[in-house]
């Protein structure tokens, strides 16, 4: 198994990415993290992780 190129802790089970680096990354998408808690983005490969005990369904949904 390959190592992601970067991952990046969220609170959050939603989250946008453009790569970092300004004009160097890529468009703005926006990501679900899956039942697991993680996604990687199809453009850069970072890896998203929700960070251990983050409550995502506190904020009203």
């Amino acid at each position: 198994m390959t190592q992601p190129f970067e991952i990046i802790t969220v609170d959050t089970d939603r989250v946008a990415c453009d790569g970092g680096g300004g004009s160097l990354g890529h468009p703005k998408v926006y990501l679900n993290l899956s039942e697991e808690g993680r996604i990687e983005c199809p453009y850069c490969s970072r890896e998203f992780v929700l960070r251990e005990g983050a409550d995502v369904h506190a904020h009203g949904h």
